[in-house]
């Protein structure tokens, strides 16, 4: 199956830029000139050569050119070739140009490669955006849209956008997807795991087990004049479901799935305009809509078991196994390996071993501290099933039920001191508080309102943002 192929060759290219590059023996290395500085050269067409594996006689040439032109800017574009092109002599003849030409001749892998690049200041040649279209361009023709002509546009790293082994929307979104009611749903054991959504009073569960297959569902929640439309992105491989509204200023965004990766978090696109966007921020980070002012608002999704949201929420809908694509979603099939160990298959410019890779956090962030990030380690909330908090001038409540599921409420004045684990919180004055999925609920009325979060694996948000604080 075509989807098959494209997932598998996620975990092919993980396994080749882990593995070690070793040098053929034979190889004569090209004669050591001084560094260049930037020329007119379009040496991008050199890599691309490179890229296609031509034969030795035209790759040397090309290699001799890239040599006496070289400058330390070429060395994303050397990577990125090295990543695609089938010939080990070019694989081998451009390592050893990158040893010899930063004297870091002990680094012979492409994972490591890319640590000791990002290590280092941005430098990019002036044509590395329309290499990197033409690139990928041969992979999907819609990949060189994302490049062609907008280098200057980039607020991310453009060396650290990677190829995730998949073409634009080749884990496809489920849009609109058909619903079924929870008395249905013989499919759903009671300990499967389900993201849950209330809006307007319309509930919906997300099974991760679908969910995996898909990484993103496009829905629209209420009716009439509450209608909403949204965008659940869930990135398996950092471990967040963030859920958006689509809308901005009047606007309505119809985001997919890039086939890209930033710092191992799925990058999304928009249809209209085809730039990129952070999903873990909501924000165009390459093409016409960057500088636009751009950033969706994020709403919260509950992570917890088939069993308990069904018991909170027996009125819920939730997704139906007729998709329209044809998937093994039996629980805990997709990524299973991946799940099972704190491997990871994309490497980060950062490393932070306070928690395991792939420990959940509770991933928090609010309007009122926009340079302020937090996580918490969701080990440590069960253990303290009421945790209150601060960040800026925002306050916060954390609420843990009995199967580990996180809460955020804005607390106003209120002190919570008890959380029974099922459906009522006790404040300092002994007042019980019902607990809701949009707010907190006094007896006599008074509502404090849900915040939004969502949960990540640790090493994906301290890669979006390093210098979050955590709680552990």
């Amino acid at each position: 199956m075509l989807f098959r192929q494209y997932v598998d060759s996620r975990f092919l290219i993980a396994i080749f830029l882990s593995s070690t590059l070793v040098y053929v023996g034979a190889l004569n290395p090209p004669q050591a000139v001084a560094e260049t500085a930037h020329s007119n050269v379009a040496l991008h067409d050199e890599f691309m050569q490179l890229s296609q594996g031509p034969d030795r006689i035209i790759a040397d040439r090309a290699l001799q050119r890239l040599d006496k032109n070289w400058s330390s800017a070429l060395i994303p574009m050397a990577l990125e070739t090295i990543n695609f092109s089938s010939s080990a002599y070019i694989r081998n003849r451009l390592i050893q140009i990158l040893g010899q030409k930063t004297g870091e001749k002990d680094i012979i892998s492409l994972a490591n490669w890319y640590q000791w690049l990002w290590a280092q200041p941005e430098n990019l040649w002036p044509d590395y955006g329309n290499f990197k279209a033409s690139l990928y361009g041969l992979i999907d023709p819609k990949f060189e849209t994302y490049f062609r002509g907008r280098q200057a546009s980039a607020q991310i790293r453009l060396d650290e956008i990677q190829w995730g082994g998949v073409v634009q929307d080749g884990i496809p979104p489920l849009r609109n997807p058909k619903m079924l009611k929870a008395s249905e749903a013989d499919y759903l054991g009671n300990d499967d795991i389900v993201f849950g959504v209330e809006i307007n009073g319309d509930v919906r569960a997300y099974p991760k087990r679908i969910l995996a297959w898909h990484e993103m569902f496009v829905d629209t929640f209420g009716k009439g004049a509450d209608k909403l439309a949204i965008a659940g992105v869930y990135c398996t491989l950092c471990g967040t479901v963030i859920i958006y509204k689509t809308q901005h200023k009047g606007v309505s965004h119809q985001l997919g799935t890039s086939g890209f990766l930033y710092r191992s978090n799925k990058l999304m696109y928009d249809k209209a305009t085809q730039s990129m966007w952070s999903t873990v921020r909501g924000e165009p980070v390459l093409g016409p809509l960057v500088g636009k002012g751009i950033a969706l608002e994020h709403l919260s999704v509950v992570t917890t078991t088939w069993k308990e949201w069904q018991r909170r929420h027996p009125e819920t809908l939730v997704l139906s196994l007729d998709t329209g694509h044809r998937r093994n979603y039996g629980e805990g099939v997709a990524y299973r390996d991946y799940f099972s160990t704190d491997r990871l298959m994309f490497n980060t410019p950062f490393s932070d071993k306070r928690l395991q890779n792939k420990q959940e956090v509770l991933a928090l962030r609010f309007s009122a501290a926009p340079n302020q990030q937090l996580a918490i380690d969701t080990d440590y909330l069960i253990k303290h099933p009421v945790y209150s908090d601060q960040i800026g001038q925002q306050k916060f409540v954390v609420l843990t039920d009995a199967t580990g599921a996180n809460r955020v409420y804005d607390p106003e004045q209120v002190v919570f001191v008890e959380y029974d684990g099922l459906d009522t919180a006790i404040d300092s004055t002994g007042k019980p508080w019902r607990i809701s999925e949009q707010s907190l609920i006094s007896p006599d009325g008074q509502t404090l309102e849900r915040l939004p979060y969502h949960r990540a694996f640790w090493f994906g948000w301290h890669a979006a943002f390093p210098k979050t604080k955590l709680i552990k």
